[in-house]
């Protein structure tokens, strides 16, 4: 067994004075009170039907171990253990979490739904005549700490029998081997593959290290649902690495537990964000009616001459792929070109596509907004701002944010910021609120990314200081998505209960192709620094993000991998 000179264990129940305790995170609430939704199938009551196996959050949990830095350094981890267990569910794995953050995670426990029970959905039959949980034949030891006192920590690997998988790992505070009963495996036909997520601790010079999981398969489309887990290692583990725990698979095709179309409106209306747009804007968001009613073109390739498109947008060629055959633009005339790339922020409203996400476990609630105009960038090189004259300009600029809401409870568990080809998920405790439940969403100037809190964000090289600006402020230009709405898309609903808009269906691109004179902007730049910080315009061209040389039209939300995938992060 490897030693642990580099941090220290603390075990909850010793009695040792020598050991000082940490501070223990404690348990997030959203703002205001969660309300009771309107009545439904299967959302928010606690419990979610997977096929053969039923499903419960536990949320509830006691600490086993901690570990901190000698140094302070670094936070370390607690490892936790679910209480709370309702009668006839099992544990599948422990819990573990930073501890510089509230205590806000999960673990799912699980029970052989009865098929003779009224409430249990009978969606999905099994050929398999073994049952779906079994205790694991005994356990690995994956890793200890090593101190010459009961002050040790063990982490376990079920092993699970033939034909089945273990879902998480165990920690015990002595080296006894759990019991059997302390958790159950299930089936392998009823599991799908994990991967690694975020690395929670790194053991400093040791080769072990800490992760959180996430099914390898990500999706509205894809059955893979979290554990709640953590996995753990003293070897490299690469990200794409399939693990020796896995996770559940939701192979109940109703999915039941998604909220119905009055929840949706009900769940928009509580967790609703208000979209803040700086106070420098002058490219500010529309609707699409707007846009369309304002003079915006349809060109087709070969044609000159561009053909006013219907308010509703039923004159736009539909479906297809984006083959470059029609584009849109703004008016022909000036001073309609400068209206509409001002957008018109009493227009505005967010446009929502509701999907399953982690295998209907929860919703995703994405909401996209447009702004008829993308301005030009604002370069920061070291401690000099340049506002560029045409360089970032497009015509069109769809941007969104998704809410992420547990499917158990109906709470906001996280949100995730678009922001240019990338974006970041955020957890619910660490969002800004404006009024009960309802998130903050800081949109930047000119770029319309998205972001959870005030302040200039660089997109390019952090280090050097070189990129484009993403400045985020509060302002009296906003958005009210509770109330400013309207759901585009929820496929899993069924045929006819939401219309989708002629417009979305439109797959070719919102903006024609431009290409910049990167070159006459660029040295322009150059030209204004001082000699001995210049650099090459091939350097400045390397540091730079592609989209300053060139945009092609940007596509519709239909068009986006985060449709029918997960986010990007």
């Amino acid at each position: 067994m490897l030693g642990c000179e580099c941090f220290c264990w603390h075990d909850k129940h010793s009695d040792y004075d020598e050991f000082t305790p940490l501070p223990q995170p404690q348990p997030f609430s959203l703002p205001s009170p969660i309300p009771d939704w309107p009545p439904g199938q299967g959302f928010a009551t606690g419990k979610i039907n997977l096929g053969e196996l039923e499903v419960v959050k536990i949320t509830k949990f006691e600490g086993v171990w901690s570990c901190d830095s000698l140094h302070g350094k670094a936070k370390g981890p607690t490892f936790y253990k679910p209480v709370g267990i309702p009668d006839g569910f099992f544990c599948l794995g422990y819990y573990c979490q930073p501890n510089d953050q509230p205590l806000r995670g999960y673990v799912l426990v699980a029970r052989e739904r009865e098929g003779s029970t009224p409430e249990v959905y009978r969606d999905y039959d099994s050929d398999s005549d073994f049952p779906a949980l079994k205790k694991p034949v005994n356990y690995s030891l994956i890793w200890s700490s090593e101190l010459d006192r009961n002050g040790c920590g063990f982490f376990w690997l079920p092993n699970a029998p033939m034909g089945y998988k273990a879902m998480g790992i165990l920690v015990t505070d002595t080296p006894e081997e759990p019991d059997d009963d302390e958790v159950r495996c299930v089936r392998e036909d009823l599991t799908e593959t994990c991967e690694i997520k975020d690395t929670i601790h790194v053991a400093g010079a040791h080769p072990f290290q800490v992760w959180n999981t996430r099914p390898c398969k990500r999706g509205m489309c894809c059955k893979g649902v979290s554990v709640g887990t953590f996995f753990c290692s003293t070897y490299f583990v690469s990200e794409n690495e399939e693990l020796e725990i896995a996770c559940l698979k939701n192979l109940d095709p109703t999915l039941h537990a998604m909220p119905d179309l009055s929840q949706i409106h009900a769940l928009i209306n509580h967790y609703g964000a208000t979209v803040f747009f700086h106070p420098d804007e002058d490219c500010l968001p529309s609707s699409v009616q707007w846009f369309f009613k304002n003079g915006a073109l349809l060109y087709e390739d070969g044609e000159l001459k561009g053909k006013s498109i219907d308010y509703r947008g039923s004159n736009l060629p539909s479906g297809g792929t984006n083959d470059g055959a029609f584009w849109i633009d703004l008016p022909g005339d000036n001073n309609g070109r400068d209206n509409v790339k001002k957008g018109n922020l009493e227009s505005a409203e967010l446009y929502v596509h509701v999907k399953p996400a982690v295998g209907g476990t929860f919703t995703d609630i994405v909401m996209w907004i447009f702004c008829p105009f993308n301005g030009p960038a604002n370069l920061k090189i070291g401690l000099m701002n340049i506002q560029m004259n045409k360089l970032g300009q497009h015509v069109s600029d769809w941007e969104h944010f998704t809410l992420r809401i547990s499917n158990f409870t109906g709470e906001l568990w996280q949100v995730y910021f678009s922001q240019h080809s990338g974006g970041e998920w955020v957890d619910a405790f660490d969002l800004e609120y404006i009024e009960g439940n309802k998130p903050i969403v800081y949109s930047s100037r000119h770029g319309h990314a998205s972001f959870p809190h005030p302040g200039t964000y660089l997109q390019g090289s952090v280090k050097l200081g070189i990129g484009i600006r993403n400045d985020a402020a509060r302002s009296k230009y906003f958005v009210n998505s509770s109330t400013r709405y309207k759901i585009i898309a929820a496929e899993y609903l069924g045929d006819g209960v939401v219309t989708e808009p002629c417009w979305l269906n439109y797959m070719r691109e919102w903006g024609p192709t431009i290409v910049y004179d990167s070159r006459s902007e660029l040295d322009r730049i150059i030209n204004m620094l001082p000699f001995f910080v210049r650099f090459s315009v091939e350097n400045i061209f390397d540091l730079f993000p592609t989209e300053l040389y060139g945009e092609e039209g940007p596509t519709g939300p239909k068009e986006k991998d985060n449709w029918e995938g997960d986010e990007r992060c």
